[in-house]
């Protein structure tokens, strides 16, 4: 393994950036011929979703390429998610996401969430198991958090765009099952959303940058619902991370009916309206109010049994994220009561 591999690997997810924001541009034109294809098989909007962006503030403050705030304090790359634990034992495909050469790799590492009391285990591996590619012109991307055991190349080999690197996997330091993606041009972090920055970012954040290093850019979204489900009772949050809160179908007696949502990149001043309509009418109308940031947030909302059971029927739930007056997703799920 290359001296290279070993620091991008070390804590190339979490430590500072190797530039500050406002040096991101290397030239006029960055990106030359090289672009890439989307790093994992999945529909975004659907089976997976973009929680964290490059930060591109130099400060101690975050900003995406958008101005907007999905992202962390030096984060430098895009963290594809996936919705629950179930998705990522189930095994989503890591895409090489251009042609070059495998300059190293690293499995082994547990997938477990990190805690304070398992830091050790990842202690100068922040990246867990990972792949790094070099590319023609100096230009490298780099692959975290795979699952352990998936791992399908080995350096030296020599892949395509789309060739099968691993899976989406939950080693190094990370809280949930994503890919942190990186690209670099001669060791330097470059935002594949905005691949060419004038100095002064905030005169130039778009939604839609002039120089993208995509094929297919993905929309960008500012956040959005991960998950919804009803269940009998208050969810436990690691059931709805692991994707083990849904209940489909309840019985006439059962205590209560409940409608959560699992939401990501909430910003205080956000609102989630929870709403339960059933066979005799609307049964919940509930809002609640976010205070504070957050990566990622649920919130639940309920009816407790009054009377001799709930009328039989399908229930449908609708779930409401809105940012500013503004919906930013809306969620319906349903089940039934025999």
């Amino acid at each position: 393994m290359t001296p290279s591999m070993i620091r991008y690997l070390k804590g190339a997810a979490h430590a500072a950036p190797f530039v500050c924001a406002a040096s991101l541009a290397l030239a006029s034109d960055p990106a030359g011929e090289f672009m890439i294809d989307l790093p994992i098989a999945c529909t975004l909007g659907e089976d997976c979703y973009i929680q964290q962006f490059v930060d591109r503030d130099p400060s101690d403050e975050v900003m995406d390429f958008t101005c907007g705030s999905l992202s962390y304090d030096t984060h430098k790359g895009t963290d594809f998610a996936l919705p629950t634990l179930r998705d990522m034992a189930d095994g989503v495909d890591v895409l090489a996401a251009a042609q070059g050469r495998v300059q190293g790799v690293r499995d082994g590492m547990p997938d477990q969430i990190a805690t304070a009391e398992n830091s050790a285990a990842f202690a100068d591996r922040e990246c867990g198991n990972g792949v790094v590619i070099q590319h023609q012109n100096g230009w490298s991307t780099q692959y975290c958090h795979l699952k352990r055991g998936s791992l399908a190349v080995r350096e030296g080999d020599a892949v395509g765009a789309g060739t099968v690197l691993g899976q989406v996997g939950l080693s190094g330091n990370t809280q949930f099952p994503h890919l942190h993606f990186s690209v670099r041009k001669d060791g330097e972090v470059i935002d594949p959303f905005d691949a060419q920055t004038a100095d002064t970012l905030d005169t130039t954040c778009t939604q839609t940058p002039a120089k993208t290093l995509w094929r297919d850019a993905p929309t960008y979204e500012p956040a959005g619902l991960i998950n919804v489900g009803f269940l009998g009772r208050l969810p436990d949050y690691d059931a709805v991370k692991a994707g083990n809160a849904a209940q489909t179908d309840f019985s006439i007696t059962q205590e209560a009916i409940v409608l959560w949502g699992f939401a990501f990149g909430v910003k205080r001043g956000d609102v989630m309206a929870l709403n339960i309509t059933g066979p005799a009418g609307e049964i919940l109308d509930h809002t609640t109010l976010f205070k504070r940031a957050q990566a990622q947030a649920m919130r639940a909302a309920g009816k407790p049994l009054r009377g001799v059971g709930w009328p039989r029927g399908t229930y449908e739930g609708t779930v409401t994220l809105t940012r500013a007056g503004r919906v930013i997703q809306k969620t319906v799920t349903q089940m039934r009561v025999e």
